[in-house]
C-alpha cells in the first residue's frame, strides 16, 4: 500500500506545482515560467539519477529522445499558457482526455489494444468533459462540447493531451531502452536548452525576471521535481496504469484549489466531471 500513498503525494506535487505556476502566471511570461520548472526541477532529478545509478543505454533510447525533444518544449508551453488563460478548474480537467487519445494511437504505435472497460472509460471520460460546462447547455446541447475547442485554455490543453499521449507511447520505449530517471534527466536537459533558446528570443531580460521572482518560480520546479520522484519510486512498487491513474487525482486537487484560492465558480459541476472523468482514466488503466 506504501505505493498509493506515493502516488497520492505525486498527485498532491503535481496540483501544488500547478498553484504556482498559475500564480507566476499573472506576472510572468510562459517562457520564463516554463524554463523555471525545467531549472530548478534538475537539482531533485539528478539527485535522484546519482543514488539509482546511470543504466545500460540501449540503441532504441537515442532516436526517441530527440523526437520528445522536439514534441515535449512545444506541449510544454502550450500547458502553461492553457493554465495562464483560463481557470484551473476548467483546463486541468481536460488533460483526462489524454487515455482517449492513448486508446487511438497505441494500437498504431505500440501495438497495444483496447478492450471494453477501455471503451466504456472513454465515453466517461467524454461525459464528464460534457458536464464540466453543463450550465452552457442552455446555449444549446452540443455547447458544452463546443467549448472545448472555442475557448483557448481548454483548446490549448486538449493540443497537449494529444501531444502527452502521443509522447506516453514514446516515453515508455525510451524507458524501456534505458530506466524512468535516467530518461527524465535527459528530457529534463533537452528542456533547458529548447526552453533557454525560446525565453531569450521571447521573453525580454528573463534571467532578471527569474531572479526577482524565485520565491514563486522555485517551487514550481521543486514540487514538480518532488511529484516526479515520488511517481517514480511508485512505479517500482506497483504497475504503472495504476500509479499513473491515482496521479490524475492532481485534476481533482487542482479544480479545488481553483475554488479556494481563486475563488473560480461553478465548482459542483467542475468537480463532479473531473471525477466522472477520473473514473474514465481508472478504467482505461484497468483495461
Amino acid at each position: 500500500m506504501f505505493w498509493l500513498i506515493l502516488s497520492l503525494l505525486s498527485a498532491f506535487f503535481e496540483s501544488v506545482k500547478d498553484l504556482f505556476s498559475k500564480k507566476s502566471l499573472k506576472n510572468i511570461d510562459v517562457y520564463t515560467v516554463s524554463l523555471s520548472f525545467w531549472l530548478f526541477s534538475f537539482p531533485i532529478i539528478l539527485i535522484a539519477l546519482l543514488i539509482t545509478g546511470i543504466p545500460e543505454i540501449k540503441p532504441g533510447f537515442w532516436p526517441i529522445l530527440i523526437v520528445i525533444g522536439i514534441i515535449g518544449p512545444i506541449s510544454h508551453v502550450l500547458y502553461m499558457k492553457a493554465i495562464g488563460s483560463s481557470e484551473l478548474s476548467i483546463v486541468l480537467p481536460v488533460i483526462a482526455f489524454t487515455p482517449l487519445f492513448l486508446l487511438i494511437l497505441s494500437p498504431i504505435i505500440v501495438g497495444e489494444f483496447p478492450n471494453l472497460l477501455g471503451f466504456v472509460g472513454v465515453i466517461l471520460i467524454v461525459f464528464g468533459s460534457y458536464v464540466l460546462n453543463i450550465k452552457e447547455k442552455s446555449k444549446g446541447y452540443l455547447r458544452p462540447f463546443k467549448m472545448l475547442l472555442t475557448e483557448k485554455g481548454p483548446r490549448l490543453m486538449l493540443i497537449v493531451a494529444f501531444i502527452w499521449a502521443l509522447g506516453a507511447n514514446f516515453d515508455k520505449i525510451a524507458i524501456k531502452n534505458s530506466s524512468p530517471i535516467f530518461y527524465a534527466l535527459c528530457i529534463n536537459i533537452i528542456f533547458i536548452i529548447v526552453l533557454s533558446i525560446l525565453t531569450l528570443l521571447k521573453s525580454k531580460n528573463p534571467l532578471g525576471i527569474m531572479s526577482s521572482n524565485l520565491k514563486i518560480l522555485v517551487p514550481i520546479g521543486f514540487f514538480g521535481g518532488l511529484g516526479f520522484i515520488t511517481q517514480m519510486i511508485a512505479i517500482n512498487m506497483a504497475y504503472v496504469s495504476y500509479v499513473i491513474s491515482i496521479k490524475r487525482l492532481s485534476v481533482i486537487f487542482g479544480v479545488l484549489i481553483g475554488y479556494f484560492v481563486f475563488k473560480e465558480k461553478n465548482i459542483k459541476e467542475r468537480l463532479l466531471g473531473s471525477i466522472i472523468m477520473i473514473l474514465g482514466t481508472l478504467l482505461i488503466a484497468l483495461s
